[in-house]
């Protein structure tokens, strides 16, 4: 009877030698390669973190689950519960949701393979984190802003973080300017890579500047801001007219001004027009005298026409212009006139009151030297 049941647990043994297939441990198992995108975290910024391994052994092995944990970098997405076979020779990659809760550093959450048969695999996955934002500057802005005078702003982005960013925009922000374009597209940044970009500022008031820098790190979205305050002041480019060589004459009942203008700023002063101001009252011919465009160093002659009562001394001369922009300045020049008119010549309007008595006077001495001739006949 005992040689009986030995026989039957040796066929057995050999039946389950047979029937079971073998199963490779631990030590056929290898960690080939990991990745996490973004590269490079920001303390906040969520990622992808993607683990592959290998099994090299000559058997199939069996994988109860795969976990990810650690602290600094922490895993959002579930563990594999249940993995399966992998097997001989095959590969398999398992990702992760993590999410970087401390600051900056280099983390290590561990991966860990839980073997079917027993025995595990860990392994330790670096992620870098680290907090530097993109950088922005202004490259390019006039001396001296205006009120409605329109100037090229440029603004440059640069990416110091190792690892590449995408999306970057810049986007001008505040009250009392128009901008245009209204945002700017600069694209993916690699690292230490940089690009400019250039607004049309055309402010309305003193007030500040905020250019808004949107970038993306992987799916994270990130800000910084550049402040650039806007100050009126002298534009040391701009069109500047003066007037020069005045000769003033008097004329019946008002004046005439002759004299030059000249462009002394270095840009083109356009559609330059002269006139004379109040107390004054502009006359025919020369109300307003046209000169048109005066590039720097040009100069023109001009002349007006005026009437002013006798008690002003002096009378301003103006010179409006317009910039390329279409904007519109002013310039005032005092000119002494000091009631120098001459009176009204009876030629040139009014009763002849001179001719009229001398005719009366003509009238009344034919008429005399009539009835004398007739009383004498």
């Amino acid at each position: 009877m005992k040689l009986f049941h030995l026989f039957l647990l040796s066929l057995v043994c050999i039946v389950a030698a047979i029937a079971a297939p073998a199963s490779a441990g631990p030590a056929d198992l290898t960690v080939t390669s990991s990745a996490i995108d973004p590269l490079v975290l920001m303390k906040g910024d969520t990622g992808t973190l993607s683990v592959e391994i290998k099994n090299n052994g000559a058997e199939s092995v069996t994988i109860r689950s795969a976990r990810l944990y650690g602290s600094g970098v922490v895993a959002l997405s579930d563990s594999y519960p249940s993995v399966g076979d992998i097997g001989a020779g095959n590969s398999k990659t398992f990702t992760f949701t993590v999410r970087a809760d401390a600051g900056e550093g280099t983390f290590y959450p561990m991966f860990v393979l839980d073997i079917q048969d027993g025995g595990n695999l860990r392994y330790p996955i670096p992620v870098q984190v680290e907090d530097t934002p993109l950088t922005a500057s202004v490259i390019g802005k006039p001396d001296a802003f205006s009120e409605g005078r329109t100037a090229d702003i440029t603004v440059k982005v640069g990416n110091p973080r190792p690892n590449a960013v995408s999306g970057v925009q810049v986007i001008p922000q505040g009250t009392g300017f128009k901008a245009t374009p209204t945002g700017a597209f600069v694209g993916a940044l690699p690292a230490d890579g940089s690009g400019t970009v250039v607004f049309n500022l055309t402010p309305t008031a003193e007030t500040d500047v905020t250019f808004q820098v949107v970038w993306r790190n992987g799916i994270n979205t990130h800000t910084a801001d550049l402040a650039l305050p806007i100050v009126f002041g002298e534009d040391k480019r701009q069109a500047d007219p003066v007037v020069t060589n005045v000769e003033v004459v008097p004329e019946a009942g008002g004046y005439r001004i002759v004299g030059d203008v000249m462009n002394a700023g270095l840009e083109a002063a356009r559609s330059v027009l002269i006139t004379p101001g109040a107390p004054a009252t502009p006359t025919d011919p020369y109300r307003v005298y046209v000169v048109g465009t005066l590039d720097p160093d040009d100069a023109s002659p001009f002349e007006v026409t005026f009437r002013a009562d006798a008690n002003v001394t002096e009378v301003p001369i103006v010179v409006e212009y317009r910039d390329s922009d279409g904007n519109r300045y002013t310039t005032t020049t005092m000119v002494e006139v000091g009631g120098m008119a001459a009176p009204v010549k009876d030629s040139e309007g009014g009763i002849p009151v001179a001719g009229i008595i001398i005719a009366v006077l003509v009238a009344i001495g034919v008429v005399g030297a009539i009835y004398y001739s007739w009383r004498r006949t």
